[in-house]
């Protein structure tokens, strides 16, 4: 069995290597969406995929790193298909409202197992207490991400004086409170529910706000 773990000897892997080793976590996502954590077993990821564990094994030393292979490549994703939009924007006010927030939840649209995959992980993804199978890092990251965006607009003038770090928790909180909800219902209407985002906090935020 080949070893995950690559040394400056090895060659790079092929593009089929590379093609495989995407597919196994595409399944691994629909799978964890569709089934939750728990039931989302290698023998259930490799049927969707169509080979055996043996191959998951392969390319993966099990079922933990998998799943931390899962949550980097949906924040990845999440992060590109943010990013491009936002680099179009010109004001802190457009990166948050339009940005951060519209095209964050436009993401959550076009990718729904993503982010249901990433939910069902978080809520049972622990080996131990305290332990988690998504690296803090990249929710870090996140927030700092929106952080830097705020720092802006208070700098430029286009939003009001207020605690960053409440600000932060606020908005990520109410993005992250779609996922159960799309579960529930999955016609929520997210263009509905982005205009609300962007309303209250435009209102929160912006340096006409009362208060």
């Amino acid at each position: 069995m080949k070893s995950e773990i690559k040394t400056a000897d090895q060659p790079k892997p092929s593009f089929i290597e590379i093609a495989r080793r995407a597919q196994i976590i595409e399944c691994a996502i629909d799978a964890i969406a569709e089934l939750g954590f728990a039931q989302a077993s290698l023998a259930q990821i490799a049927k969707r995929a169509g080979i055996s564990t043996g191959v998951i094994l392969y390319y993966f030393a099990g079922k933990d790193e998998l799943i931390r292979a899962v949550s980097d490549h949906v924040y990845a994703t999440g992060e590109g298909f943010v990013r491009r939009k936002a680099e179009q924007q010109e004001t802190a006010r457009q990166a948050l409202l339009d940005t951060f927030i519209g095209a964050t939840v436009d993401f959550i649209g076009a990718y729904p197992n993503y982010s249901h995959a990433l939910m069902n992980i978080a809520r049972s993804g622990r080996r131990e207490p305290g332990e988690r199978l998504i690296d803090p890092a990249l929710n870090a990251a996140r927030e700092a991400g929106l952080a830097s965006i705020l720092r802006w607009g208070k700098e430029s003038g286009e939003f009001r004086p207020f605690s960053t770090p409440v600000m932060v928790a606020s908005i990520i909180d109410s993005i992250d409170a779609i996922l159960p909800q799309l579960v529930r219902d999955p016609n929520l209407d997210l263009k509905a529910y982005a205009r609300e985002l962007v309303e209250l906090f435009d209102r929160a935020t912006r340096a006409d706000s009362p208060g």
